[in-house]
């Protein structure tokens, strides 16, 4: 995201208020584009982060059995996976300011040749919700605690490791 993005849009504004004679109180201040463009930015840095602690993680593992891939999924804004021995861990956009993770694992159904996807870890979604701030500030929250970045990239890396070596 553009950090300079909101004072473009006040320049914006006044220019029109120049022009039109009409005054935008709301200039630089979009609620609903600002919690847009702060989720994909906020699943960019996401996906950021796990790109490097999987690139770390499969460095110092050595094989290239067992390594955890990467993939952006197609016709979304930002959705991504890991994908590891059969397990995904899936991070999707819902809608703005709002972010799903799940565990899934690929489960073979009755039909012989068709694979179905099955939860794992108990099936649950877990959410990540925006929340305003003060001053406008925009922060990322899980059941209401404040997220750091770190320890949400640690603790979902972690997770998936040990549950897609089994």
């Amino acid at each position: 995201m553009d950090k300079l993005q909101w004072i473009k849009d006040l320049v914006l504004a006044e220019q029109q208020m120049e022009e039109s004679g009409v005054v935008d109180f709301t200039a630089g201040f979009d609620p609903h584009n600002d919690v847009e463009m702060a989720t994909i930015e906020f699943m960019n840095d996401l996906k950021a982060a796990f790109v490097e602690s999987a690139a770390a993680f499969n460095q110092l593992k050595g094989s290239a059995v067992g390594t955890v891939k990467i993939y952006g999924i197609s016709k979304t804004k930002s959705d991504f996976m890991l994908f590891r021995n059969g397990y995904k861990l899936i991070f999707s956009l819902r809608k703005p300011g709002l972010i799903g993770v799940r565990f899934n694992q690929i489960g073979s159904s009755f039909m012989p040749g068709q694979e179905s996807e099955v939860p794992a870890a108990g099936g649950k979604e877990d959410l990540l919700k925006a929340a305003w701030g003060a001053f406008g500030e925009l922060k990322w929250t899980y059941n209401e605690q404040v997220i750091n970045l770190d320890y949400l990239v640690r603790y979902y890396l972690s997770r998936f490791i040990k549950e897609s070596s089994k």
